[in-house]
């Protein structure tokens, strides 16, 4: 049989010589096929489409943009609470990166692996729960390259029973290769530290970035800007079986062209996820595609679904003239759902003002708590605060159980960005928007009309930042030189480390 997107069922065509008895008698036997026999032939059909369908999804929703960076800063909030090396030819969204030229320019020398010896610290980024980010070059490369590299102490980690997480991270980021999540470009240890090295990103993150805006919040054009490209890193994560829970603004960092990346999974939860193929109900076109809408009839089976935004192949559409029933004749399309089903944490993590309920009430968590992260996200970037946040966080966390979502009086953002917000801050994970279906429900709501989600790397981002000056690094390592050579200033610098200083210039020679 031959099955074809858009047409109908249509069996091999046969002969029909008139002196071919044969033929005349196998002719009659295909017209007398039992209907049982037919539908046996259309279901294995169908299901190799399926299968194809399900092994392409994957990779055509990865490749519906180019590629990302990194950075880290500090934020006044609260920090988070809680209770194999990346190779450029498995990474389509990394060719042509110059950093993996230089990578690839010293392995071409004979350096096989990369160490801490290889980098030169120029200055501290930010730093986290886990870990400082500091700004470092790349000794011996052709041409000058930076990057940020994340520095762990081991014995830190240990301590504070914190070393499976570190460990989940480099995993996570191994596996990534997204426009808008990190490449890691190496990861190594020495006696004291763990080291993951990835892209530097030059315009800080979100945070600080809303500071310096109009009244500390951004216009709703530049929301929607980052939120759909932060919408695009979730869906894809939660496609890997990656539960982020870590979203806030201060983890959005803004790469030199404007575009946002995610970074810190170290809070992150791994989890399986089972692809499956499902027949949507209706047809909604929102940006330019086509997207699938699950009737309430359909027995979806899992909690969510995910669904590749540019691709929705038409198939078992009859045509107009051999249309015998609505059944026959409903224009039905596959939706590939992918969101993290079954999964249910007790783990108490994130940070205070964006913790969902179920995590709070100790309930269990799956991929809902990212959707309620997402609406705070969005509700903080809109209204420059986030919605319950108290006097202290035992206030905070009351507030996100007890008090329900309000705007402020003088809110002068639309109804329909009230409407998203007030969907994704419903309390009962069960009955949040993109429970059941994840990042597709999200893209089809009307806050995001008109965004092009294939091409949204291709728009203007709402702010570029300044061009970092690298030269002035050069400057302060001519000068730091002599210096480093005495004892006592390398006890400086070691003090600086400890201390978590943020000296413009590192003795690298202390790692």
């Amino acid at each position: 049989m031959l099955l074809k997107p858009g047409n109908k069922i249509v069996s091999a065509e046969m002969s029909h010589h008139p002196d071919s008895a044969s033929n005349h008698k196998s002719q009659q036997q295909q017209q007398q096929q039992p209907r049982k026999d037919m539908q046996k032939q259309f279901g294995q059909q169908t299901k190799k489409v399926e299968e194809h369908l399900i092994k392409t999804a994957t990779s055509i929703i990865i490749n519906q943009n180019s590629r990302p960076a990194y950075n880290n800063t500090s934020s006044p909030r609260s920090n988070s609470i809680e209770t194999t090396s990346s190779n450029n030819h498995s990474k389509p969204h990394t060719g042509g990166d110059i950093r993996w030229d230089a990578v690839n320019s010293l392995k071409s020398r004979g350096i096989i692996k990369l160490g801490i010896s290889d980098f030169r610290v120029l200055k501290r980024l930010g730093y986290g729960d886990i870990g400082s980010v500091y700004l470092v070059e790349l000794k011996g490369a052709n041409t000058r390259t930076y990057f940020a590299m994340k520095v762990m102490d081991k014995a830190s980690l240990v301590s504070r029973n914190k070393l499976l997480r570190a460990q989940t991270e480099r995993e996570i980021l191994s596996q990534l290769d997204h426009p808008f999540l990190p490449t890691l470009y190496s990861h190594f240890e020495t006696d004291k530290f763990y080291c993951l090295v990835m892209e530097f990103c030059s315009g800080g993150n979100l945070y600080s970035l809303r500071l310096k805006q109009p009244n500390k919040c951004f216009t709703e054009d530049a929301a929607r800007f980052f939120a759909s490209e932060v919408l695009l890193a979730l869906e894809y994560l939660h496609m890997l079986g990656i539960v982020y829970r870590d979203l806030k603004p201060e983890n959005v960092l803004v790469r030199d062209d404007g575009h946002i990346m995610l970074s810190d999974f170290d809070l992150s939860l791994r989890c399986s996820v089972n692809p499956t193929l499902v027949k949507s109900s209706s047809v909604h076109v929102n940006g330019g595609g086509a997207t699938g809408v699950i009737g309430e009839d359909d027995n979806v089976g899992v909690q969510g679904c995910y669904q590749p935004s540019s691709f929705f192949p038409r198939i078992l559409q009859s045509s107009k003239k051999t249309r015998k029933s609505k059944s026959d004749s409903d224009g039905s399309l596959l939706e590939l759902m992918a969101e993290p089903a079954n999964v249910k944490s007790m783990s108490f993590v994130g940070t205070h003002e964006y913790l969902a309920p179920e995590i709070i009430r100790n309930e269990g968590h799956g991929s809902a708590v990212d959707w309620w992260t997402f609406g705070i996200f969005i509700y903080e970037l809109l209204h420059g605060a986030t919605p319950f946040k108290g006097q202290g966080n035992k206030e905070t966390l009351y507030n996100v159980i007890r008090q329900p979502l309000r705007f402020p009086e003088d809110s002068q953002v639309s109804s329909t960005a009230k409407d998203l917000i007030k969907g994704l801050l419903v309390k009962e994970p069960q009955k949040r928007i993109a429970y059941k279906r994840g990042a597709t429900e999200i893209k089809q709501h009307p806050f995001f009309e008109g965004v092009n989600w294939a091409l949204i790397r291709g728009e203007t981002p709402p702010h570029l930042p300044e061009p970092v000056d690298f030269s002035c690094y050069l400057k302060k390592e001519k000068d730091s030189a002599p210096a480093a050579v005495d004892g006592g200033e390398k006890k400086k610098m070691r003090e600086f480390a400890k201390s978590g200083s943020d000296p413009d210039y590192i003795d690298f020679e202390y790692f």
